[in-house]
């Protein structure tokens, strides 16, 4: 197996720069470099060479033994000064060491998951902890990094394989009369891992919105102050503001954490009947925008202009320009009044919706879901009504218990690796 090797850390200029190494070349990496190894676990300074022997740099050098690294193989990280230079020589002089090359996106964390040092979703957990931009988020995925999937996927497993066994335990004694009646304990198992997934499934729809980000449209009437509104939440000029009615025609989108929570907020064109080409193609662009959204603000002017939307319980409807002196929940982002109250209102109906989330974050896990709820359904069918049918309830057992498998990459999940690990950087 080659020993790769990368750049952990961001390039450009920084106090410390750290190449990782991971693989059998590690040790002759750094001989390659002039330096010994320090102790396992234990950072020693040394002074690093090139081939010619002119020096490179005084860095930190750790080692870390075979079974006792991130990637579960040998591994040293030299932690340089963060020139660009001395992290451009370093690497030079590596990839002329005979066995090493530069690794490729997300290869460490790819050889962690061979190596099973981690298994697929903690994978996915810690391409989330990268990505993570919220507290939220933060602590979604640092939950999924510490293996509360694969956890929970062995616990319904091992049930599935208990009843698995004792449905074959009648088919091996068919011609026998079996002394017990298998099918309560088998039925209650199913019950019970039926009700975790259940639960969970529940919860995938949250918990994907924290992932990905909830989106909050704001909508109403042409000149209601919909797009003042959005800068005064963004705190910027994010959108092109006039007297003029039909201003904005396009969607314009304001990245906001509010209370930990990733939300993209929408300025919408303004909703009414139109005959302007370009400005009917906007209005139907925010229509559909809106319909998608999580959540929609309603930003009306006291007229009666038919909006093609209709407020649900779900919506926040307000009325704009505050300082126009409209009477009840009013909003002004020209002046400030009740946007404190009106993002105190989103984040409070987001952060409702958002505790619900479960341990799984993904499409993939939905499907992993439905699918191993289909086959314990199926299996439950067979046992209540069709003793003769065993096998076949076993058999759908087995059907889910793969597809449970393949939350944690225990079965072929090749076709998605590698768009996992092309969101990785080199030295992940």
């Amino acid at each position: 197996m080659d020993t790769i090797y990368a750049l952990a850390t961001a390039r450009g200029k920084a106090g410390v720069a750290v190449i990782r190494l991971s693989g059998p070349q590690s040790r002759s990496a750094v001989t390659a470099l002039g330096a010994t190894l320090p102790k396992p676990r234990q950072a020693g300074l040394r002074r690093l060479r090139g081939h010619d022997g002119v020096p490179l740099d005084e860095a930190l050098v750790l080692h870390f033994p075979h079974g006792s690294s991130f990637t579960g193989e040998e591994v040293v990280e030299l932690h340089l000064h963060g020139s660009t230079a001395i992290v451009t020589a370093v690497l030079r002089e590596l990839s002329l060491v005979d066995g090493c090359r530069m690794a490729e996106p997300g290869e460490f964390t790819r050889r962690a998951l061979e190596n099973e040092r981690l298994d697929l979703a903690q994978v996915e957990g810690l391409s989330d902890l990268i990505e993570a931009e919220t507290e939220a988020q933060r602590r979604q995925a640092l939950r999924v990094l510490s293996g509360s999937i694969g956890k929970r996927a062995e616990e319904w497993r091992s049930n599935l394989i208990r009843a698995m066994a004792l449905l074959e335990v009648t088919i091996d004694f068919a011609d026998e009369e079996v002394p017990v009646d298998v099918s309560p304990e088998v039925l209650d198992l199913l019950d019970r891992v039926r009700h975790d997934l259940l639960s969970e499934q529940s919860g995938i729809s949250s918990a994907e919105r924290i992932r990905e980000g909830f989106e909050v449209a704001i909508v109403g009437p042409p000149n209601a102050g919909k797009s003042t509104l959005l800068n005064a939440l963004a705190g910027r000029e994010a959108a092109i503001t006039s007297e003029f009615a039909g201003t904005t025609r396009d969607v314009i989108e304001v990245r906001m954490d509010l209370g930990g929570l990733p939300v993209t907020v929408l300025d919408t064109a303004g909703l009414r009947e139109t005959t302007d080409y370009v400005e009917g193609i906007g209005i139907d662009r925010a229509r559909e925008r809106a319909q998608l959204a999580d959540l929609r603000v309603f930003l009306l002017d006291g007229t009666d202009v038919d909006l093609g939307l209709t407020p649900s319980g779900a919506d926040i409807v307000v009325y704009g320009k505050a300082d126009l002196g409209h009477t009840g929940a009013t909003v002004s982002g020209k002046t400030g009044q009740g946007v404190g109250e009106l993002i105190d209102r989103i984040t409070a109906i987001l952060s409702e919706r958002a505790a619900g989330a479960g341990s799984l974050t993904r499409e993939r896990h939905r499907i992993a879901i439905v699918q191993a709820l289909a086959s314990i359904d199926m299996a439950e069918n067979h046992v209540r009504t069709a003793p003769d049918l065993t096998e076949i309830a076993a058999e759908e057992l087995r059907s889910a218990v793969r597809a449970l498998d393949s939350l944690v990459g225990r079965v072929d999940v090749e076709h998605i690796l590698d768009e996992i690990f092309s969101s990785f950087c080199l030295g992940k």
